[in-house]
């Protein structure tokens, strides 16, 4: 994900360099298609380096060189219990409409399912809503790594660049805090938190914009559910995949008890140690 980083080449029998087609190759090539206040964005993506003869596919790639995310300060305004969903946008939503996409890796650049992203932001006047769930909601990726969220460009407030919070956590693995920052932004030169490694690439589309972003977590390997869809052999207890929970529902599971917070269909990799914004120990 960083910047700096150059477009490789390897050598091939002839003698001649073969350059590796990179999603960084097709931004720098759209730069000359595209008018420059419709591309704000060009940071390089976890999954832009890949050898291939051909066009680039819709499966993700990743570059071994990547470092992990890095973390950030949760700060004063982050809520636990936040509601399961993709889209932030609720009946008169006031801001320009953003999307947000992109895929989660591990260490050994593999995607990872079925991993917790649990977001809040500000309004577009800067505001959090400290009493309800405004601009806050949690989702999984899915089977290939992927995740999509629907919010609005948040507004500033004192002290702060616009930004993204965001919680991530791949199954029974350690839970990573940062936050996403938009580029061309005046107050990114004055926030001492804003981190460049952080900075979503960010295009406008019609009135409204859409980033990316992919994050790779310290995590060996990658996670593939089973073709059933259940889990494999539970360590015991009442939690089973395909059942219906209800705020309030109590189960078991290794040994322990849990309550659950939201409403949801449960499934692997979705085992209440696994997502604690679904289940709480008791």
């Amino acid at each position: 994900m960083d910047d700096e980083r150059t477009d490789r080449t390897e050598p091939v029998q002839d003698g001649g360099p073969r350059r590796r087609i990179s999603r960084k190759n097709v931004l720098k090539a759209a730069v000359a298609a595209v008018p420059l206040p419709m591309l704000l964005g060009g940071v390089a993506l976890a999954r832009d380096t890949k050898p291939s003869e051909g066009p680039l596919t819709p499966t993700p790639y990743c570059d071994d060189g990547d470092h992990p995310t890095p973390p950030q300060m949760e700060g004063p305004y982050f809520k636990p219990n936040s509601p399961l969903r993709d889209s932030l946008i609720q009946p008169g939503t006031q801001g320009t409409r953003l999307t947000v996409s992109g895929f989660v890796f591990g260490l050994t650049c593999q995607p990872l399912a079925n991993v917790l992203l649990d977001w809040w932001q500000a309004d577009v006047n800067g505001a959090y809503d400290n009493v309800g769930f405004r601009f806050r909601g949690h989702q999984f990726t899915d089977q290939r790594g992927a995740f999509k969220l629907s919010t609005i460009v948040p507004g500033l407030y004192p002290g702060r660049t616009r930004h993204l919070h965001v919680k991530v956590q791949a199954p029974n693995q350690p839970i990573l805090t940062t936050q996403l920052y938009f580029p061309g932004e005046p107050r990114n030169n004055t926030d001492p938190i804003f981190d460049p490694a952080l900075l979503m690439n960010v295009r406008q589309n019609g009135s409204a914009k859409e980033a990316s972003f992919d994050f790779v977590l310290r995590v060996r390997g990658g996670t593939t559910p089973t073709p059933t869809g259940k889990p494999t052999e539970p360590p015991g207890g009442t939690w089973s995949a395909g059942t219906d929970y209800r705020a309030g529902d109590q189960v078991t599971y290794d040994g322990a008890p849990y309550a659950c917070l939201q409403p949801h269909t449960a499934r692997a990799g979705w085992e209440p140690p696994a997502v604690p914004a679904l289940w709480r120990r008791t």
